[in-house]
């Protein structure tokens, strides 16, 4: 018996549609970073980019679990002396670019490399309901009715 292994040409590609409001990130994330990855289609291979298309939704209204809203920080660092900075996610969240919180978690759950930097172009993260890939026609994925635990009522 041989190991499969897809070729680049036989790759097919679908286009998700999940709505955040009020799931969990961290399960987002996971259940996103999966399906970019290409782990839930029995054709996965490992080294090419077999995984579909997700444009996510309503990311400012993403929940989080605890106080991770406080608790939470991103750190950086200027470049200078004594320049770290920290935000908390909820700050992120309130700011201007709410979509780098989910954007950060998918990010960091697929390796690293120049596979996963091409891996993530397939993702687009909107702050609002609206988004601009209605061509693509994505199908809708109800990630809240897959798991009691994904939907947190805040």
């Amino acid at each position: 018996m041989k190991t499969f292994s897809i070729k680049a040409g036989e790759i097919e590609k679908k286009w998700y549609l999940i709505d955040a409001q009020d799931l969990v990130l961290g399960r987002l994330a996971s259940l996103v970073a999966k399906i970019l990855k290409g782990k839930n289609k029995p054709t996965y291979t490992p080294h090419m980019d077999c995984g579909d298309y997700v444009v996510i939704v309503n990311a400012e209204k993403v929940h989080l679990t605890g106080n991770k809203k406080e608790d939470k920080k991103f750190y950086w660092h200027t470049g200078y002396p004594g320049g770290i900075k920290e935000r908390t996610i909820g700050q992120i969240l309130e700011s201007k670019y709410p979509e780098r919180v989910i954007t950060k978690a998918v990010e960091r759950m697929i390796n690293r490399g120049p596979l996963a930097r091409q891996i993530m172009t397939h993702l687009r993260v909107f702050a609002g309901p609206t988004h601009t890939h209605e061509g693509q026609n994505p199908e809708f994925l109800d990630v809240a009715a897959l798991n009691p635990k994904n939907k947190r009522r805040s």
